[in-house]
């Protein structure tokens, strides 16, 4: 009929023997949905470009618009102002990150009432989800300071490594215990062995909680089951086993560089000395009796892990709505995980070994004091994303990669290095990342697909400052100034990052 466009035409199942198979199935799929339709459209330009790794994003976001100018200018506004207000004003971090959000909320064109309300949306919702946490932590690490048992876990670590090889044994552990656990959980529990292993290895500290650092987040970034790469295998329908291999290829020397190697040199360049309160709630008294075993004392600290690791175990493998499934995905819920090992630390390093209930009572009680000041900051992180994400920072961001024209892989890492650094959330990062590059991944081989996924978690690490819950757990944990947070943490994720996508690129050509 005359006026129908090429596209507009009546599919055939004549396939033309020119076309690619991917073509091919994208051209005559039923029913064909917008993004493949823009895939088809764009596929013209994909086959003309020299590398057939480099695409055009198709795309149905809105052009860019003044706003979007304004939402950036207005980002960068509220991190300056946080970032004055702590180091050269030095107010509280919680106030200062309070006062950013609104002078960035507002200089987006939010109402002062819609930020207030985003704040305290964003603050109660990471509270409610990490806040319990942290406090269940710092029960159990002072129970397990007081107790000894944090002692005789370091004394065998001790008696079966040397002064050279502890940053890379702490890297291993922490690797053991931060496999099934989400990295806020994995921080806590490792916590207490930090502070006690420099302190009975007469080490600098950074020298042992880096390593410990490098370890979790690595995982947390790289490997499934933790949050941020399942939802990227799930949106690129990349194949869970092969993400999890490759991604242990990647994540060994990201480990390596970030973690051992970069503890080294920081601690030889950096004197950090150990926290006054949080150096009392991990120190043990001088009148406890003989410590618990050393079985007593792992299996206190490997509970939660065996309990998340079960749930994992569940999803995987197990149909939903059995009994056994509801039972492992109950008990490995993070809080009811740790809830359940405090109750059983209260009994087997305390009341088991004769320690009086009101000694028990106060070791509980004494924990809470010391991390008020991290609740709060971590929950004006919180309400800073969430103030960004409300003014529609993640589209702004999506929008940079419309008609980008450089290699997918690449393209993927700096749309995930973007949104973690305006939103602080790598959830946010990652689920905005994979649902832009998601219609562009059609036909494309298994093993580029979870590469992608891997990329996607690398990129959502970089630099992590500010807005990032992290960053002040790291901070207050350890003492540290807002300069010395930077190299301990921010630094730290950038090399994992930074080797995360260069070996994803590497086997990207080398597996092509």
């Amino acid at each position: 009929m005359a006026g129908r466009s090429s596209d507009d035409q009546p599919r055939t199942p004549n396939r033309c023997s020119s076309e690619s198979p991917t073509y091919a199935r994208l051209r005559y799929a039923e029913p064909q949905t917008p993004a493949t339709i823009a895939v088809i459209r764009a596929w013209p330009r994909r086959r003309q470009s020299t590398q057939r790794d480099i695409v055009h994003l198709p795309t149905t976001l809105a052009p860019w618009s003044p706003h979007d100018t304004q939402l950036i200018l207005s980002c960068v506004l509220g991190l300056v102002l946080i970032i004055v207000f702590i180091s050269a004003l030095k107010l509280a971090p919680f106030l200062s990150i309070l006062v950013g959000t609104f002078a960035a909320g507002f200089a987006a064109g939010l109402p002062l009432e819609a930020v207030a309300s985003a704040f305290s949306k964003g603050a109660g919702s990471l509270l409610g989800d990490v806040g319990i946490i942290i406090a269940l932590g710092a029960m159990l690490g002072a129970l397990m300071a007081e107790s000894g048992a944090a002692d005789r876990l370091v004394s065998t670590i001790l008696k079966h490594s040397t002064p050279r090889s502890l940053p890379w044994m702490m890297a291993l552990v922490a690797i053991i215990i931060g496999m099934p656990l989400f990295f806020e959980v994995g921080l806590v529990m490792m916590v207490p062995i930090i502070f006690v292993m420099a302190r009975r290895s007469k080490q600098p500290i950074l020298r042992i909680a880096i390593p410990a650092l490098a370890g979790m987040t690595t995982l947390h970034a790289l490997l499934p089951p933790h949050p941020g790469p399942l939802i990227a295998v799930s949106a690129l329908h990349a194949d869970l086993g092969l993400t999890l291999g490759l991604g242990l290829i990647v994540a060994i020397p990201a480990v390596i560089l970030a973690g051992p190697l970069y503890g080294i040199w920081l601690s030889g360049r950096m004197d950090v000395a150990e926290p006054e309160e949080m150096g009392k709630l991990f120190s043990a008294q001088t009148d406890t009796a003989e410590p618990p075993s050393f079985a007593i004392s792992l299996i206190t600290i490997l509970l939660p892990v065996i309990l998340m690791l079960g749930r994992t175990v569940a999803k995987l493998a197990l149909q939903p709505e059995t009994f056994l499934f509801n039972a492992l995905n109950f008990l490995g819920e993070p809080l009811v995980a740790l809830g359940l090992t405090v109750l059983f630390a209260i009994v087997a390093l305390g009341w088991s070994r004769g320690m009086p209930r009101d000694r028990v009572s106060g070791i509980l009680r004494k924990s809470l004091p010391p991390i008020a000041a991290l609740l709060l900051t971590i929950g004006a992180g919180g309400g800073l994303k969430q103030a960004l994400v409300v003014a529609g920072i993640s589209t702004t961001i999506g929008k940079i990669a419309v008609g980008a024209h450089m290699p997918l892989i690449l393209l993927a890492w700096l749309i995930a290095v973007a949104l973690r650094q305006a939103t602080g959330s790598a959830t946010v990062a990652t689920t905005t990342t994979a649902g832009i590059v998601a219609p562009v991944v059609i036909g494309l081989s298994p093993t580029h697909n979870s590469l992608m996924a891997l990329a996607i978690g690398a990129g959502s690490v970089f630099f992590c400052h500010v807005n990032d819950a992290g960053f002040w757990m790291v901070r207050e944990y350890f003492g540290l100034k807002l300069k010395q947070t930077v190299f301990v943490w921010s630094i730290l994720q950038t090399i994992v990052s930074v080797v995360g996508l260069a070996l994803t690129l590497l086997m990207w050509s080398v597996l092509t």
